[in-house]
């Protein structure tokens, strides 16, 4: 028995959990499936109640839920071996202060590098530092966001890019690669919601060894859905594929649209129950 919390795959058993956390029917159901489809933007206790109680899950979670947010994806990175653009992770501002001398830049960080807060998407809460008035407004900015409960924030290396970032969509084993190019004049940032355009042919090379990177990342981890976006240096030869962040919640722009995903997705869980037995 298939049993399905996705609302757009039709399982022997369709069930919703939209909202709330898991209860105890939806517990013994799990138990007596051999399979648990679970949709994209489901909660903790919601993967963790499916992958307790049945053996099979998709879409694999693990990743998303031991190692969350931005912060957490670096120490991910960091775990795998996976290159990655130098960056300093802080769990909250204490932290920081803790290590640095106020007023100072973070150590090793010279301007332009880039400021990230946890949890954001789509580009957003992502500066790019050019002087230090800017940064200790940023830290001022933290301490509001920690005072509504939301903590974390990373340092990171800049790296010119000449505006491209490779975004690879993970479908099940299936890869999609294209490039967001932001051509918009001092907008480093390069998410579609920020009107980069989308690009499917340029640098197949570099395409593959995207592609490429982010099957050692699926290797390690077990991901199976996610867009993992990635950069290459303009100015530095060589220095790429580095690992960027990952999104468990991605656009689909690029993919063709919602109709075009949904119907790579549920291929890709087809084929994920067959290959699984």
């Amino acid at each position: 028995m298939i049993l399905s919390f996705h609302p757009c795959y039709i399982g022997d058993q369709n069930r919703l959990c939209a909202g709330r956390d898991p209860d105890e029917k939806d517990r013994a159901r799990m138990r007596a499936a051999r399979a648990v489809i679970l949709p994209q933007g489901c909660r903790r206790s919601l993967f963790e109640a499916a992958a307790a109680n049945c053996a099979r899950v998709f879409p694999d979670y693990r990743a998303r839920f031991a190692w969350p947010d931005k912060t957490g994806q670096i120490r991910l990175f960091r775990h795998c071996g996976l290159p990655h653009p130098e960056t300093a992770v802080f769990e909250s501002l204490a932290q920081y202060r803790r290590g640095s001398a106020p007023g100072r830049l973070p150590a090793g960080f010279d301007p332009p590098f880039v400021f990230k807060y946890n949890g954001a998407g789509e580009g957003d809460n992502v500066w790019q530092v050019d002087h230090l008035q800017h940064f200790q407004r940023l830290l001022s900015m933290s301490a509001q966001w920690e005072s509504s409960g939301q903590y974390g924030f990373l340092i990171q290396e800049y790296i010119e890019t000449g505006g491209r970032c490779l975004r690879v969509a993970v479908i099940g084993d299936t890869l999609v690669s294209y490039w967001r190019v932001q051509r918009a004049p001092g907008n480093f940032r390069t998410a579609a919601a920020l009107g980069a355009d989308i690009d499917h042919l340029a640098f197949p090379e570099l395409q593959a060894a995207g592609k490429q990177q982010v099957r050692r990342l699926c290797a390690h981890t077990g991901i199976n859905l996610a867009g993992v976006d990635l950069i290459f240096s303009e100015t530095e030869t060589g220095r790429g594929p580095l690992m960027l962040e990952i999104n468990y919640f991605f656009g689909r722009r690029g993919l063709g649209g919602s109709e075009r995903f949904y119907e790579l997705l549920c291929r890709e869980i087809d084929r994920w129950i067959i290959k699984t037995g």
